[in-house]
């Protein structure tokens, strides 16, 4: 078995499975966390961090019927001190939803929300994630009241800040994709954190139906990204089903955080798998961009009776750009021929050293019925991709 002994056992003792009918055998890459569609808890927003003595640290959430995550969600850490090869539970978070774990400064913190469309939040563990500060008010990680939305979304740094692309969920329509408002978050990299005050907010974009002929649905999950001018954007994942070929949307952001703009005429770009979740980070080295994106192979468009690309997971590839606009595959990471019960997305990357690791979100086979459909994952899977910057 590939999950660490204990938490198998817990796991097992939990939902009142024998250990033979449990079945990870199959799964691709090294399994963190499991939960079986039974459940009705379902694996959600990956997340990974690099901790300065070397040790990775990884998240994830629970959502489904059987989950808290309209009321107050339910958050699991874990960690590794092996390069990945054994993952250990160490901490459950009571409030945390679509959170990202990230190092500032040598310091260990998750931002995200409280509950699905909740309180933007930001925690600070000094023990490796075992334990988490608890926010309550402005003065120690309540940044933002309200309705929010995002996912574990890259936060870098540029010019002294941190960035971070958000959503308001607060659109006057009330439907998924047409409520969120795409803004972008910031602080400067040396402040207190936890302060409210040490974080500006721009003014947000909300849906506009107008865009893209009419057939445009919605944005979400923006990427913080630098262009090679120096320019800051919020790239976006982009909702339209009236086609397969799929896109993203940048929205401009100001040298100071506090102005997005965005011109519907040329701000709309294709894209590979821009109809799901996508993280994009620049590596210095290779003077390259690179994403994992859910890419829909030109074999599976031909088979499909439906063209809702956000719909179809079962293929993660490999992207480097050396523009944000003209993306090349280098490599397929993970596939599976069925599209129905099998994906692998909401992917969390690091780059490391001459390698990039990463997390998924993977529903997959295992003995007792398998996952739920593609998008309810049973699996947290842990993977590595080695020298990738020779990949051709």
């Amino acid at each position: 078995m590939k999950i660490v002994a204990t938490f198998i056992t817990l796991f097992f003792f939990s939902f009142g499975l024998s250990a033979q009918e449990f079945d990870d055998s199959k799964v691709p890459g090294t399994v963190v966390a499991y939960s079986p569609a039974s459940s009705g808890k379902y694996i959600g927003s990956p997340s990974l961090a690099i901790l300065p003595n070397g040790d990775y640290v990884a998240s994830h959430d629970f959502f489904g019927p059987e989950s808290n995550e309209h009321v107050r969600a339910t958050s699991k850490i874990f960690t590794s001190s092996n390069k990945g090869k054994s993952w250990e539970e160490i901490a459950e978070i009571d409030g945390a939803f679509w959170s990202k774990l990230f190092v500032n400064q040598g310091e260990l913190y998750l931002i995200g929300f409280d509950r699905h469309h909740g309180n933007t939040l930001i925690r600070h563990s000094d023990d490796g994630g075992k334990t988490w500060t608890e926010p309550t008010d402005g003065t120690n990680g309540l940044i933002l009241e309200g309705e929010y939305h995002c996912a574990p979304m890259a936060i870098i740094e540029h010019n002294g800040r941190l960035w971070r692309g958000m959503e308001s969920a607060m659109g006057p329509i009330k439907k998924w994709g047409k409520r969120y408002g795409a803004f972008m978050l910031s602080a400067p990299v040396d402040a207190d954190l936890l302060q409210a005050d040490s974080w500006t907010s721009s003014n947000i974009l909300y849906y506009d139906s107008t865009y893209l002929d009419g057939n445009f649905g919605g944005w979400l999950e923006g990427n913080a990204v630098v262009d090679k001018e120096g320019q800051i954007w919020d790239m976006l994942r982009v909702d339209d089903r009236s086609t397969l070929e799929e896109k993203a949307a940048r929205v401009k952001i100001s040298a100071d955080g506090k102005t997005a703009t965005f011109d519907p005429s040329t701000g709309f770009i294709a894209f590979p798998g821009g109809s799901k979740k996508f993280t994009i980070r620049y590596d210095e080295e290779s003077d390259l961009y690179w994403t994992i994106a859910n890419v829909i192979p030109e074999e599976v468009k031909k088979s499909l009776d439906s063209t809702n690309p956000a719909s179809i997971r079962n293929t993660q590839a490999l992207f480097s750009s050396p523009d944000l606009i003209n993306w090349e595959q280098k490599k397929i990471l993970l596939q599976h021929e069925d599209v129905k019960k099998h994906g692998f997305q909401y992917v969390d990357w690091l780059f490391n050293g001459k390698d990039i690791l990463f997390l998924s979100r993977t529903a997959y086979d295992d003995g007792v019925g398998g996952a739920h459909n593609n998008h309810d994952a049973n699996f947290l899977t842990f993977h590595k991709i080695k020298k990738f910057r020779k990949l051709k």
